[in-house]
This record gives C-alpha cells, structure tokens and sequence, in this order.
C-alpha cells in the first residue's frame, strides 16, 4: 500500500525527471560533431541567403553540395535560415562581433546548426573562431559604381596591390556603402584612410545593388560572386572600378569542436572535386566564374 507521502515522493521524483529530460541536453544528441550527427539522423545546414550559394529558393551551389554531403553519410537534410550578423553564434554557441579590428565574444547563444555553408571567406578574424575546409571558391572585393558614375574603371597594371592601390586613390570624397560583420566590412580595406566616407548598410547582403541604385551611397563595396549576379541581372546599370583586395578564398565552415565533421565533408568534397561533380555545380550557378579563375578550378 503506497502512503500518501510515498505518492508525494513517487510525484517529485517523476516532475524532477520531466524537467531534466526536457530542459537539460542529454549526451551528444544536442552536439554537432559528426557521430552527435548521425545519432540525431539529420545534418542542420546553416545558410545565409547570398548570391547563388543559396538562393533562398531552395537550391544553390551549396544548397546542392550539403544534400549530397548529407547523403553521402546516410542522414537526413536541414536547412536552417540565418543571417550574417548571427550566423557564427548559431554554429559555435558564441556571439561575436568584430569591430574592424578585433574579434569580441559578447556571450552564449543557442547551437541551432552544424555546418556554415553560403559562400563564407575565409577572413583573418573569422579562422580565429570557425575552422574552414579546402577552399571551395575564389573571390575578390570589387569597388562597383553605377554606370553613370564619374568615376573609370582603372586600367589594370598586372600587379595587384598596384591595381587595389589605384583604386583608393580614386575614393576622396566619395561614399562608399559596405556591411558590418561580414567580408563588405569597409575597415578591413582602409576605406575611411582614403578620405571617403563609410556608409554601414543595414540589409542583407544581396541588397547591395539595389541600395546603389537608390543611391544609398557613391559607390559599394562587392564580393565578386555577388557582383557577377549583379551585373547579369542588371546589364548596362553597373560597372567594376577595380579590386580593393587580393584574391580571396571562401570555404565550407565548422565549429572548433566538430573535428570528425570536418574530416568527414574534406574526404567528400575531395571525391566531388575529382569526379568532376563539384565543377559541374559551379558551372550551373556561376558560368562565368571558372574562365576567371581557370587556374583553381
């Protein structure tokens, strides 16, 4: 015969239970290395929608690259939608901000992903937080203007940093539209040492041409996957003035504690490198890229 006291504590003990069971991650099933992975069934693709590594559509290039890698281990595909400003917090746990000259941890946040993939470069400051992959895509800042615009495109002079060095030398007096927390962040090319004035957009990444055509500023700054769209979209209403970096490389992104992860997706992308798959998706979402990177592609 239970007593009313046992029936108390049978009570508290269930409740207890309960709230442990629903507030409290058990083991590896809330981790996002690859066996936490696997025991879950399911691969969150973290995505920032930009140019046409996610479209936002539902397909892009590596829409494309993480179902075929979530295949290839046998799980189930998710895309979680996120943007830049909070992208890095949902992968490592962390929320960061970088000022333009260091990178701050401003707290905890909710893990809500496993992998980082929308074309992410592989700036300084974000290596010191994310691990990357081999890279996957070049890239290079443009300085864009509309069409017309008072300033040339320089001539370029076969030398990079001679090339980047003309083009600030055009930038007195002029704004120059950028986006903080990512790769368009106009501190980290010394656009306010040039004598023009940073404009900070506050939208998305793929609004940087439209907000040029409303004349949010002078000129932008452009990632050049970005500018390409852009340009194809919109012939006739832009123009490239010249580079404000070197080439640069983007790569798939991984939280420091996902090493079995990492190792797992450099053996697949190795595979789709070599048998032409990966150049095939490159070709369909960027058919001019490879003809002006012929070298790495």
């Amino acid at each position: 015969m239970t007593t009313k006291r046992g029936c108390a504590s049978v009570f508290f003990s269930a409740v207890i239970v309960f709230i442990i069971a629903f507030f409290v991650p058990i083991g590896d099933s809330w981790g996002n290395d690859l066996p936490d992975i696997q025991a879950r069934g399911v691969i969150r693709h973290l995505g920032v929608p930009y140019a046409n590594f996610v479209t936002g559509s539902g397909d892009g290039l590596d829409v494309e690259m993480m179902k075929l890698f979530a295949r290839s281990l046998g799980v189930r595909y998710e895309y979680v939608p996120t943007v830049w400003r909070k992208v890095i917090g949902d992968l490592t746990g962390k929320q960061v901000v970088f000022d333009g000259k260091e990178l701050k941890i401003m707290g905890d946040v909710p893990v809500t992903g496993d992998i980082i993939a929308n074309g992410m470069t592989m700036i300084p400051w974000r290596r010191e937080i994310l691990n990357f992959s081999r890279p996957t895509f070049q890239t290079q800042i443009w300085l864009v203007a509309l069409a017309d615009s008072p300033l040339a495109p320089i001539m370029p002079s076969g030398d990079i940093e001679k090339d980047i060095l003309a083009v600030k030398g055009l930038l007195r007096g002029y704004t120059c539209l950028g986006l903080p927390d990512t790769c368009l962040e106009p501190a980290l090319y010394g656009i306010k040492e040039t004598g023009a004035r940073p404009v900070m957009f506050d939208g998305h990444l793929n609004e940087i041409a439209p907000a040029l055509f409303k004349r949010a500023a002078d000129v932008a700054l452009m990632d050049l996957p970005d500018a390409v769209i852009a340009i194809e979209k919109w012939p006739g209403r832009l123009k490239v003035i010249g580079p404000l970096s070197p080439v640069q490389h983007m790569a798939i992104a991984f939280s420091k504690t996902s090493p079995l992860l990492e190792e797992a997706f450099e053996q697949f992308l190795n595979r789709c490198w070599s048998d032409g798959t990966y150049l095939r998706l490159v070709k369909k979402y960027y058919p001019v890229v490879p003809a002006l990177f012929p070298g790495f592609f």
